[in-house]
Protein backbone atom coordinates (compact mmCIF):
# COMPACT_ATOMS: atom_id res chain seq x y z
CA UNK A 1 0.00 0.00 0.00
CA UNK A 2 1.63 3.39 -0.77
CA UNK A 3 1.48 6.38 1.21
CA UNK A 4 -0.70 8.37 -1.13
CA UNK A 5 -3.85 6.04 -2.02
CA UNK A 6 -4.61 4.72 1.13
CA UNK A 7 -8.19 6.28 1.15
CA UNK A 8 -8.74 6.25 -2.65
CA UNK A 9 -11.99 7.28 -2.87
CA UNK A 10 -11.10 10.70 -1.34
CA UNK A 11 -9.14 11.98 -4.69
CA UNK A 12 -10.83 12.75 -7.57
CA UNK A 13 -9.45 11.16 -10.61
CA UNK A 14 -5.43 12.19 -11.91
CA UNK A 15 -5.59 14.86 -14.71
CA UNK A 16 -3.83 14.43 -18.24
CA UNK A 17 0.01 14.74 -18.36
CA UNK A 18 -0.11 18.02 -20.31
CA UNK A 19 -3.31 19.36 -18.50
CA UNK A 20 -1.59 18.87 -15.54
CA UNK A 21 1.82 20.77 -17.06
CA UNK A 22 -1.01 23.70 -17.75
CA UNK A 23 -2.69 24.09 -14.54
CA UNK A 24 1.23 24.35 -12.70
CA UNK A 25 3.49 22.36 -11.16
CA UNK A 26 2.66 20.33 -8.03
CA UNK A 27 4.96 23.40 -6.18
CA UNK A 28 3.10 26.48 -7.81
CA UNK A 29 -0.69 25.00 -6.61
CA UNK A 30 0.35 24.16 -3.12
CA UNK A 31 2.15 27.69 -2.85
CA UNK A 32 -1.53 29.49 -3.92
CA UNK A 33 -3.21 27.15 -1.72
CA UNK A 34 -5.34 28.46 1.21
CA UNK A 35 -4.64 27.10 4.98
CA UNK A 36 -7.37 24.58 5.04
CA UNK A 37 -8.55 21.10 6.90
CA UNK A 38 -5.80 18.76 5.60
CA UNK A 39 -3.25 21.59 6.75
CA UNK A 40 -4.25 21.89 10.57
CA UNK A 41 -4.95 17.81 10.36
CA UNK A 42 -0.78 17.56 9.52
CA UNK A 43 0.02 20.06 11.89
CA UNK A 44 -2.10 18.50 14.90
CA UNK A 45 -0.84 14.58 14.04
CA UNK A 46 2.74 15.67 13.53
CA UNK A 47 2.16 17.92 16.54
CA UNK A 48 1.48 15.18 18.48
CA UNK A 49 4.55 12.70 17.23
CA UNK A 50 6.64 15.70 17.96
CA UNK A 51 4.88 15.88 21.47
CA UNK A 52 6.57 12.38 22.65
CA UNK A 53 9.93 13.25 21.34
CA UNK A 54 9.92 16.20 23.29
CA UNK A 55 8.54 13.78 26.24
CA UNK A 56 11.36 10.95 25.34
CA UNK A 57 14.35 13.57 25.19
CA UNK A 58 13.48 15.04 28.54
CA UNK A 59 12.30 11.71 30.26
CA UNK A 60 15.81 10.35 30.99
CA UNK A 61 17.12 13.58 31.92
CA UNK A 62 13.96 14.22 34.55
CA UNK A 63 14.20 10.82 36.23
CA UNK A 64 18.23 10.98 35.98
CA UNK A 65 18.17 11.04 40.06
CA UNK A 66 15.35 8.47 40.37
CA UNK A 67 17.19 6.28 38.04
CA UNK A 68 20.42 6.50 39.86
CA UNK A 69 18.71 5.57 43.36
CA UNK A 70 16.85 2.79 41.57
CA UNK A 71 19.36 0.53 40.11
CA UNK A 72 22.17 1.79 41.88
CA UNK A 73 24.03 3.11 39.23
CA UNK A 74 27.78 4.11 38.70
CA UNK A 75 28.58 7.31 37.73
CA UNK A 76 29.56 5.78 34.24
CA UNK A 77 26.36 3.90 34.01
CA UNK A 78 24.37 6.96 34.75
CA UNK A 79 25.65 8.33 31.44
CA UNK A 80 25.19 5.73 29.55
CA UNK A 81 21.71 5.68 30.76
CA UNK A 82 21.62 9.68 29.65
CA UNK A 83 23.45 8.93 26.13
CA UNK A 84 21.75 5.51 25.02
CA UNK A 85 18.72 7.03 23.44
CA UNK A 86 20.69 9.76 22.06
CA UNK A 87 22.82 7.47 20.31
CA UNK A 88 20.02 5.45 18.78
CA UNK A 89 18.41 8.91 17.84
CA UNK A 90 21.90 9.66 15.86
CA UNK A 91 21.57 6.73 13.68
CA UNK A 92 17.81 6.94 13.63
CA UNK A 93 18.27 10.43 12.13
CA UNK A 94 20.58 9.25 9.47
CA UNK A 95 18.55 6.27 7.99
CA UNK A 96 15.09 7.44 8.48
CA UNK A 97 15.85 10.93 7.10
CA UNK A 98 17.14 8.79 3.74
CA UNK A 99 14.46 6.82 3.95
CA UNK A 100 11.96 9.37 4.07
CA UNK A 101 13.76 10.80 0.64
CA UNK A 102 13.68 7.19 -0.98
CA UNK A 103 10.01 5.64 0.14
CA UNK A 104 8.10 8.77 1.13
CA UNK A 105 7.78 10.78 4.25
CA UNK A 106 4.37 8.96 5.42
CA UNK A 107 5.96 5.35 5.40
CA UNK A 108 8.94 6.66 7.42
CA UNK A 109 6.71 8.42 9.74
CA UNK A 110 4.82 5.10 11.02
CA UNK A 111 7.95 2.78 10.66
CA UNK A 112 9.63 5.05 13.17
CA UNK A 113 6.61 5.31 15.44
CA UNK A 114 6.31 1.91 15.85
CA UNK A 115 10.10 0.98 16.31
CA UNK A 116 9.96 3.50 19.34
CA UNK A 117 6.47 2.39 21.05
CA UNK A 118 7.66 -1.06 21.04
CA UNK A 119 11.00 -0.44 22.71
CA UNK A 120 9.17 2.38 25.05
CA UNK A 121 7.14 -0.39 26.80
CA UNK A 122 10.45 -2.50 27.02
CA UNK A 123 12.23 0.15 28.59
CA UNK A 124 9.82 0.66 31.47
CA UNK A 125 9.85 -3.35 31.91
CA UNK A 126 13.11 -3.42 32.55
CA UNK A 127 15.33 -5.62 35.18
CA UNK A 128 18.19 -3.88 34.89
CA UNK A 129 20.13 -0.80 33.78
CA UNK A 130 21.42 -3.34 30.83
CA UNK A 131 18.18 -3.71 29.57
CA UNK A 132 17.12 0.20 30.03
CA UNK A 133 20.09 1.41 28.12
CA UNK A 134 19.77 -1.27 24.90
CA UNK A 135 15.49 -0.54 25.07
CA UNK A 136 16.41 3.27 24.95
CA UNK A 137 19.08 2.94 22.59
CA UNK A 138 16.46 1.14 20.12
CA UNK A 139 13.71 3.15 20.93
CA UNK A 140 16.39 6.26 19.90
CA UNK A 141 16.42 4.47 17.02
CA UNK A 142 13.06 4.94 15.71
CA UNK A 143 12.41 8.19 17.11
CA UNK A 144 15.76 9.81 15.72
CA UNK A 145 14.20 10.88 12.52
CA UNK A 146 10.92 12.23 14.30
CA UNK A 147 11.98 16.01 13.82
CA UNK A 148 13.34 15.42 10.30
CA UNK A 149 10.56 13.75 9.23
CA UNK A 150 8.18 16.46 10.92
CA UNK A 151 10.53 19.46 9.42
CA UNK A 152 10.64 17.92 5.89
CA UNK A 153 6.45 16.78 5.93
CA UNK A 154 5.40 20.10 6.93
CA UNK A 155 7.68 22.66 4.77
CA UNK A 156 6.29 20.39 1.67
CA UNK A 157 2.94 20.52 2.23
CA UNK A 158 2.57 24.29 3.80
CA UNK A 159 1.87 27.57 2.13
CA UNK A 160 5.01 29.74 2.30
CA UNK A 161 3.65 32.78 3.92
CA UNK A 162 2.25 30.71 6.86
CA UNK A 163 5.08 27.96 6.99
CA UNK A 164 6.99 29.46 10.07
CA UNK A 165 4.08 30.07 12.00
CA UNK A 166 2.11 26.63 11.52
CA UNK A 167 5.46 24.49 11.60
CA UNK A 168 5.48 26.41 15.07
CA UNK A 169 2.33 25.75 16.21
CA UNK A 170 3.19 21.90 16.24
CA UNK A 171 6.09 22.53 17.96
CA UNK A 172 3.75 24.23 20.70
CA UNK A 173 1.82 21.06 20.89
CA UNK A 174 5.16 19.26 21.09
CA UNK A 175 6.62 20.93 23.89
CA UNK A 176 3.82 20.62 26.40
CA UNK A 177 5.28 17.34 26.34
CA UNK A 178 8.34 18.88 28.44
CA UNK A 179 6.24 19.99 31.24
CA UNK A 180 4.46 16.84 31.03
CA UNK A 181 6.91 14.41 31.63
CA UNK A 182 8.40 16.44 34.59
CA UNK A 183 4.50 17.09 36.44
CA UNK A 184 4.10 13.41 35.59
CA UNK A 185 7.26 12.52 37.01
CA UNK A 186 6.41 15.28 40.11
CA UNK A 187 2.89 12.68 40.77
CA UNK A 188 4.29 9.56 39.64
CA UNK A 189 7.98 8.84 40.94
CA UNK A 190 6.58 8.78 44.72
CA UNK A 191 3.82 6.16 43.98
CA UNK A 192 3.54 2.47 43.00
CA UNK A 193 0.11 2.59 40.74
CA UNK A 194 -0.77 -1.18 40.25
CA UNK A 195 1.78 -2.27 42.25
CA UNK A 196 4.65 -0.97 39.53
CA UNK A 197 7.04 1.67 40.16
CA UNK A 198 5.81 5.61 39.27
CA UNK A 199 8.92 6.17 37.01
CA UNK A 200 8.07 2.89 35.04
CA UNK A 201 4.74 4.33 34.16
CA UNK A 202 6.64 7.40 32.61
CA UNK A 203 7.94 4.74 29.73
CA UNK A 204 4.46 2.89 29.55
CA UNK A 205 2.72 6.19 28.48
CA UNK A 206 5.01 7.12 26.16
CA UNK A 207 4.75 3.88 24.70
CA UNK A 208 0.69 4.28 24.77
CA UNK A 209 0.90 8.16 23.40
CA UNK A 210 2.84 6.40 20.22
CA UNK A 211 0.66 4.00 19.11
CA UNK A 212 -2.28 6.47 19.01
CA UNK A 213 0.17 9.05 17.01
CA UNK A 214 -0.01 6.05 14.47
CA UNK A 215 -2.88 5.65 14.17
CA UNK A 216 -4.08 8.76 13.62
CA UNK A 217 -0.77 9.35 11.13
CA UNK A 218 -2.46 6.57 9.06
CA UNK A 219 -4.92 9.46 7.69
CA UNK A 220 -2.16 11.61 6.31
CA UNK A 221 -1.54 11.48 2.54
CA UNK A 222 1.77 11.28 1.31
CA UNK A 223 3.66 14.53 1.13
CA UNK A 224 2.70 15.47 -3.10
CA UNK A 225 6.11 17.74 -3.65
CA UNK A 226 7.89 14.38 -2.61
CA UNK A 227 5.60 12.31 -5.18
CA UNK A 228 6.23 14.72 -7.91
CA UNK A 229 9.99 14.96 -6.98
CA UNK A 230 10.20 10.77 -7.73
CA UNK A 231 8.31 10.88 -11.02
CA UNK A 232 5.00 10.02 -9.76
CA UNK A 233 3.03 13.11 -10.53
CA UNK A 234 -0.14 11.71 -11.50
CA UNK A 235 -0.47 10.86 -7.90
CA UNK A 236 0.75 13.97 -6.70
CA UNK A 237 -1.63 15.99 -8.79
CA UNK A 238 -4.87 13.88 -7.60
CA UNK A 239 -3.64 14.65 -4.14
CA UNK A 240 -3.49 18.53 -4.84
CA UNK A 241 -6.55 18.73 -6.62
CA UNK A 242 -8.56 17.37 -3.76
CA UNK A 243 -6.88 20.29 -1.68
CA UNK A 244 -8.11 22.73 -4.26
CA UNK A 245 -11.79 21.68 -4.62
CA UNK A 246 -11.61 21.59 -0.75
CA UNK A 247 -10.49 25.32 -0.72
CA UNK A 248 -12.82 26.31 -3.61
CA UNK A 249 -15.96 24.69 -1.16
CA UNK A 250 -15.04 26.77 1.14
CA UNK A 251 -15.14 29.77 -1.03
CA UNK A 252 -11.43 30.62 -1.61
CA UNK A 253 -10.68 32.29 -4.75
CA UNK A 254 -7.56 30.81 -5.89
CA UNK A 255 -4.98 32.98 -8.34
CA UNK A 256 -3.26 31.40 -10.78
CA UNK A 257 -0.10 29.19 -9.95
CA UNK A 258 3.50 31.02 -10.82
CA UNK A 259 4.86 29.63 -13.93
CA UNK A 260 8.40 30.09 -12.81
CA UNK A 261 8.13 27.02 -9.67
CA UNK A 262 8.52 24.28 -12.31
CA UNK A 263 8.03 20.67 -11.45
CA UNK A 264 10.79 18.26 -10.67
CA UNK A 265 10.51 15.19 -12.33
CA UNK A 266 12.37 12.24 -11.45
CA UNK A 267 14.74 14.49 -9.24
CA UNK A 268 16.99 12.10 -7.71
CA UNK A 269 19.61 13.68 -6.11
CA UNK A 270 22.41 11.50 -4.26
CA UNK A 271 23.71 12.33 -0.86
CA UNK A 272 26.63 14.33 -1.61
CA UNK A 273 24.98 17.17 -3.08
CA UNK A 274 24.68 17.99 0.51
CA UNK A 275 28.95 18.78 -0.20
CA UNK A 276 28.96 20.38 -3.38
CA UNK A 277 29.98 23.68 -3.89
CA UNK A 278 26.36 25.40 -4.12
CA UNK A 279 25.26 23.38 -0.86
CA UNK A 280 28.72 23.19 1.89
CA UNK A 281 28.39 26.18 3.11
CA UNK A 282 24.43 25.33 4.37
CA UNK A 283 25.56 22.15 5.33
CA UNK A 284 28.59 22.97 7.67
CA UNK A 285 26.35 26.15 9.00
CA UNK A 286 23.55 23.87 9.86
CA UNK A 287 25.57 20.77 11.05
CA UNK A 288 27.53 23.50 13.22
CA UNK A 289 24.62 25.05 14.52
CA UNK A 290 23.23 21.56 15.40
CA UNK A 291 26.23 20.48 17.75
CA UNK A 292 26.55 23.49 19.91
CA UNK A 293 22.54 24.44 20.28
CA UNK A 294 22.35 20.84 22.33
CA UNK A 295 24.76 22.33 24.76
CA UNK A 296 22.00 25.07 25.57
CA UNK A 297 18.95 23.21 24.33
CA UNK A 298 19.23 19.94 25.54
CA UNK A 299 22.07 20.21 28.31
CA UNK A 300 19.43 22.37 30.18
CA UNK A 301 16.99 19.55 30.06
CA UNK A 302 19.47 16.64 31.03
CA UNK A 303 21.56 18.21 33.44
CA UNK A 304 19.55 20.37 35.36
CA UNK A 305 18.35 18.00 37.70
CA UNK A 306 21.71 17.14 38.17
CA UNK A 307 22.61 20.69 38.40
CA UNK A 308 19.74 21.56 41.65
CA UNK A 309 21.23 17.82 43.22
CA UNK A 310 24.42 19.24 43.40
CA UNK A 311 23.60 22.35 45.14
CA UNK A 312 21.94 20.84 47.72
CA UNK A 313 18.15 20.27 46.83
CA UNK A 314 16.40 16.72 47.37
CA UNK A 315 15.09 15.17 44.84
CA UNK A 316 11.29 15.78 45.00
CA UNK A 317 12.82 19.63 45.46
CA UNK A 318 14.45 19.33 42.09
CA UNK A 319 11.65 17.42 40.19
CA UNK A 320 9.02 19.93 42.15
CA UNK A 321 10.86 22.82 40.78
CA UNK A 322 11.99 21.93 37.10
CA UNK A 323 8.19 20.76 36.66
CA UNK A 324 7.47 24.82 36.96
CA UNK A 325 10.68 25.72 34.81
CA UNK A 326 9.05 23.13 31.97
CA UNK A 327 6.16 25.21 31.65
CA UNK A 328 7.98 27.85 29.82
CA UNK A 329 8.93 25.33 26.98
CA UNK A 330 5.12 25.35 25.30
CA UNK A 331 4.86 29.37 26.35
CA UNK A 332 8.05 30.29 24.41
CA UNK A 333 6.62 28.33 21.90
CA UNK A 334 3.43 30.14 21.94
CA UNK A 335 5.13 33.37 21.95
CA UNK A 336 7.10 32.71 18.90
CA UNK A 337 3.78 32.61 16.79
CA UNK A 338 3.30 36.46 15.86
CA UNK A 339 7.26 36.95 15.77
CA UNK A 340 8.06 34.22 13.60
CA UNK A 341 6.99 35.47 10.31
CA UNK A 342 7.98 38.92 11.32
CA UNK A 343 11.56 38.83 12.11
CA UNK A 344 14.39 37.05 9.59
CA UNK A 345 14.42 33.73 10.63
CA UNK A 346 17.97 33.20 11.19
CA UNK A 347 18.06 36.50 13.19
CA UNK A 348 15.98 34.95 15.50
CA UNK A 349 17.75 31.98 15.98
CA UNK A 350 20.62 34.13 16.91
CA UNK A 351 18.46 36.61 19.36
CA UNK A 352 17.09 33.55 20.68
CA UNK A 353 20.83 31.78 21.45
CA UNK A 354 21.74 35.23 23.01
CA UNK A 355 19.37 34.88 25.38
CA UNK A 356 19.43 31.49 26.36
CA UNK A 357 23.26 31.63 27.14
CA UNK A 358 22.49 35.04 29.36
CA UNK A 359 19.65 33.38 31.29
CA UNK A 360 21.10 29.61 31.89
CA UNK A 361 24.43 31.62 33.37
CA UNK A 362 21.84 33.67 35.75
CA UNK A 363 20.53 29.81 36.24
CA UNK A 364 23.80 28.56 37.17
CA UNK A 365 24.26 31.06 39.77
CA UNK A 366 21.15 31.34 41.14
CA UNK A 367 21.20 31.12 45.19
CA UNK A 368 17.63 30.65 46.02
CA UNK A 369 14.42 28.56 45.05
CA UNK A 370 12.89 31.64 43.56
CA UNK A 371 15.94 32.66 41.33
CA UNK A 372 16.52 28.77 40.22
CA UNK A 373 12.81 28.65 39.09
CA UNK A 374 12.82 32.34 37.42
CA UNK A 375 15.91 31.95 35.27
CA UNK A 376 15.17 28.66 34.55
CA UNK A 377 11.54 29.66 33.36
CA UNK A 378 12.89 32.47 31.17
CA UNK A 379 15.74 30.28 29.50
CA UNK A 380 13.07 27.78 28.84
CA UNK A 381 10.65 30.44 27.38
CA UNK A 382 13.18 32.05 25.47
CA UNK A 383 15.22 28.67 24.30
CA UNK A 384 11.56 27.77 22.29
CA UNK A 385 11.44 31.05 20.45
CA UNK A 386 15.23 29.84 19.54
CA UNK A 387 14.10 26.47 19.03
CA UNK A 388 10.83 27.10 16.67
CA UNK A 389 12.80 29.35 14.42
CA UNK A 390 15.54 26.43 14.45
CA UNK A 391 13.06 23.60 12.94
CA UNK A 392 11.36 25.84 10.14
CA UNK A 393 14.89 26.85 8.90
CA UNK A 394 16.43 23.47 9.03
CA UNK A 395 13.54 22.59 6.53
CA UNK A 396 13.31 25.41 4.25
CA UNK A 397 17.13 25.58 2.59
CA UNK A 398 17.65 21.86 0.43
CA UNK A 399 16.14 20.73 -2.15
CA UNK A 400 12.75 18.26 -1.91
CA UNK A 401 14.78 15.61 -2.67
CA UNK A 402 17.39 15.63 -0.20
CA UNK A 403 15.12 17.67 2.72
CA UNK A 404 14.81 14.72 4.77
CA UNK A 405 18.14 13.63 3.83
CA UNK A 406 19.62 16.96 4.96
CA UNK A 407 17.38 17.31 8.04
CA UNK A 408 18.09 13.91 9.61
CA UNK A 409 21.97 14.40 8.82
CA UNK A 410 21.88 17.51 10.75
CA UNK A 411 20.04 16.09 13.36
CA UNK A 412 22.15 13.60 13.84
CA UNK A 413 24.94 15.57 14.62
CA UNK A 414 23.18 17.02 17.32
CA UNK A 415 22.35 13.50 18.96
CA UNK A 416 25.45 12.56 18.63
CA UNK A 417 26.68 15.59 20.42
CA UNK A 418 23.83 14.98 23.12
CA UNK A 419 24.96 11.50 23.73
CA UNK A 420 28.29 13.02 24.52
CA UNK A 421 27.15 16.14 26.60
CA UNK A 422 27.17 13.86 29.95
CA UNK A 423 30.78 12.94 29.60
CA UNK A 424 31.26 16.52 28.50
CA UNK A 425 29.37 18.32 31.34
CA UNK A 426 29.13 16.05 34.03
CA UNK A 427 32.56 15.81 34.58
CA UNK A 428 32.21 19.65 34.81
CA UNK A 429 30.30 19.52 37.41
CA UNK A 430 31.40 17.34 39.12
CA UNK A 431 34.69 19.37 39.55
CA UNK A 432 33.87 23.16 39.03
CA UNK A 433 29.46 22.94 39.94
CA UNK A 434 26.88 24.37 38.04
CA UNK A 435 27.29 27.45 37.56
CA UNK A 436 30.86 26.26 35.13
CA UNK A 437 28.42 24.11 33.59
CA UNK A 438 26.57 27.32 32.01
CA UNK A 439 29.92 29.14 31.23
CA UNK A 440 30.44 26.29 28.42
CA UNK A 441 27.06 26.52 27.66
CA UNK A 442 26.80 29.63 27.05
CA UNK A 443 30.34 29.59 25.15
CA UNK A 444 28.48 27.32 22.64
CA UNK A 445 25.91 29.56 22.17
CA UNK A 446 28.34 32.43 20.90
CA UNK A 447 30.15 30.20 18.81
CA UNK A 448 26.46 29.42 17.50
CA UNK A 449 25.56 33.13 17.31
CA UNK A 450 28.32 33.72 15.20
CA UNK A 451 27.87 30.58 12.79
CA UNK A 452 24.21 31.14 11.59
CA UNK A 453 24.74 34.86 11.17
CA UNK A 454 27.98 34.77 9.03
CA UNK A 455 26.82 31.71 6.85
CA UNK A 456 23.19 31.43 6.95
CA UNK A 457 20.53 32.50 4.11
CA UNK A 458 17.72 34.49 4.31
CA UNK A 459 14.17 32.03 3.96
CA UNK A 460 11.33 33.87 5.68
CA UNK A 461 8.34 34.53 3.10
CA UNK A 462 9.95 32.49 0.23
CA UNK A 463 8.46 29.64 -1.65
CA UNK A 464 10.85 26.49 -1.06
CA UNK A 465 11.63 26.77 -4.40
CA UNK A 466 13.17 30.09 -4.01
CA UNK A 467 14.32 29.21 -0.45
CA UNK A 468 16.29 26.05 -1.22
CA UNK A 469 18.20 27.14 -4.00
CA UNK A 470 21.86 28.68 -3.01
CA UNK A 471 21.85 32.93 -3.94
CA UNK A 472 22.84 33.54 -7.36
CA UNK A 473 23.10 29.53 -8.29
CA UNK A 474 21.33 28.10 -10.60
CA UNK A 475 18.65 24.82 -9.10
CA UNK A 476 20.82 21.78 -9.43
CA UNK A 477 20.12 19.14 -12.17
CA UNK A 478 18.72 16.42 -11.41
CA UNK A 479 20.63 12.85 -11.21
CA UNK A 480 18.67 10.48 -13.87
CA UNK A 481 17.18 7.84 -11.89
CA UNK A 482 17.98 3.89 -12.75
CA UNK A 483 15.07 2.94 -10.31
CA UNK A 484 11.42 2.85 -11.67
CA UNK A 485 9.36 5.95 -10.37
CA UNK A 486 6.25 4.37 -8.93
Amino acid sequence: MDGSSHMPDEYPPAIPDEESKERGSIAARLNRLPIGRVHRLAVIFVGLGLFFDTYEVFLAGTLSAVLKTQFGLSPDTLKAVLASAFVGQFLGAIFFGRLADKLGRRQAFLLNLAIYSVFSLIGGLSPNATILVLARFIAGLGLGAELALADAYLSDVLPPKVRGRYIAWAYTTAFLGIPAAGFLARWLVPLKPLGVSGWRWMFFIGALGAILVWVLRRALPESPRWLESVGRSREADRIVTSWEEDARRSGAQLPPPQPDEAPVSQDRLPVRVLFTREYARRTFMQWTINGLEVFGYYGFGTLAPLVLLAKGYSVVSSLSFLAFVYIGYPIGSALSLPIIERMERKVLIAAGAAGMAITGLLFGYAPSPFWIVLWGFLFTVISNTFSNAFHVYLGEIYPTAVRATAAGAAYSVSRIVTAALPYILIPVLDHSGGSAVFTVVAVALGLLIVDVLLLGPRTTGRALEAADRPDGAERLEPRPSSEPAG
